[in-house]
């Protein structure tokens, strides 16, 4: 995957995300920025299983691609659990 676009897809998929935390959005984008792309990733969908937050089966979606892209699986364990459409 390449790096710059696994940047851009993690904004966008924390840009379209319920988490309103300004917190862990800055945490996120902070990480993103630094280039560690993996606690990027792993933050985000921690923070969406922690939280209870709902999600769409599209950003569902969106985070399943770049789990399978970042070699990362463990991330979206029982994220499933979160979709309502």
């Amino acid at each position: 995957m390449d790096f710059r676009q696994a940047q851009a897809d993690i904004l966008a998929v924390l840009r379209d995300s319920p988490i309103v935390r300004d917190s862990v959005v800055a945490n996120v984008r902070e990480f993103v920025q630094v280039g560690e792309i993996g606690h990027a990733f792993d933050t985000l969908c921690s923070w969406l299983y922690e939280d209870e937050l709902p999600i769409s089966r599209a950003l569902y979606q969106r985070l399943s691609t770049l789990s399978a892209q970042l070699e990362m699986p463990e991330p979206m364990d029982r994220l499933d659990e979160l979709i309502r459409d």
